[in-house]
């Protein structure tokens, strides 16, 4: 039995088997990432699609999603690579390439406007070895690297990866235990000593997804932004945050959409605190 060391879950993993996340697995007795270059998703975005306002604007970046993640939101948009019964089968017909073959074509895309690779779709972060070793020939290619992650995971992988990525967006969910562990099945600490760490070296933007009933208080994003003030990107600039509108989605469909009205309510609240707040899905 191999004990996993990415997440605050530190899954107990019997050979062969896999981790709760769905994407690492024991091998030999130690804990490998099963779904290393396993890509199920790939296409050229938008940078402000990840969302990234204040981070190479107007640019177009290679996006690049493999399977499984660590949470369990029930809304989760992306569920059928996430975390149902469905990424299973992902697990068995995702597209291997090579972190070299990954930036080759990230640098072939470049006549195209393409400034690097996004990790992004299913989380990264239960997969960082496979990152490490294609933003690491990136950079090679004079290309950037940007995380799309929820950064729950210890601070010896964001180590790992510290030397090759640029910049990242990072759900910060709410700001409640009780929603994180609840709902998300997630750790608010972890991800606050995620954030507050990736700020010291790259550039970070934050997205908090308003769920009617659940974080959608004044006083939640009022405390969320007064914390997030207090951080800085290493440019000195003010972490910008991307307040978004919830749609019913996968087992979360027992509410409607958040009222439009309630998204830019909490953006002037968090205003109040924060330079930069955008608005999504609204």
């Amino acid at each position: 039995m191999a004990v996993c060391s990415v997440c605050f879950r530190h899954c107990k993993i019997e050979e062969g088997q896999i981790g709760f996340c769905g994407g690492r697995t024991a091998k030999d007795g130690r804990v490998a990432a099963y779904n290393y270059g396993r890509i199920t998703s790939l296409a050229l975005d938008p940078i402000e699609k990840k969302p990234l306002s204040r981070f190479c604007p107007g640019s177009w970046i290679l996006s690049a999603g493999s399977f499984g993640c660590n949470l369990r939101c029930p809304f989760c948009q992306n569920y059928d690579i996430s975390w149902s019964e469905q990424a299973k089968r992902f697990a068995e017909k995702a597209e291997t390439l090579s972190p070299e073959e990954l930036a080759d074509l990230a640098e072939q895309l470049k006549a195209r406007g393409n400034i690097g690779i996004a990790f992004t779709y299913n989380e990264p972060l239960i997969g960082y070895e496979f990152v490490r070793d294609a933003a690491k020939l990136a950079h090679e290619k004079g290309l950037k690297n940007v995380l799309v992650t929820n950064g729950t995971a210890e601070l010896s992988v964001l180590e790992e990866l510290k030397p090759y990525i640029d910049a990242m967006n990072i759900d910060l969910k709410g700001f409640t235990d009780r929603y994180y562990s609840k709902v998300l099945g997630g750790d608010r600490k972890m991800v606050m000593d995620f954030i507050e760490a990736a700020a010291t070296f790259c550039h970070v933007e934050l997205t908090t997804l308003i769920v009617p009933g659940e974080n959608d208080s004044e006083e939640e994003m009022r405390e969320l932004s007064a914390w997030v003030s207090r951080l800085k990107n290493p440019d000195g600039e003010s972490i910008p945050l991307h307040v978004s509108r919830f749609f019913p989605r996968f087992h979360m469909q027992d509410r409607g959409p958040t009222d439009v009205r309630t998204v830019y309510r909490l953006a002037e609240v968090a205003r109040e605190n924060l330079e930069y707040v955008y608005t999504g899905n609204c």
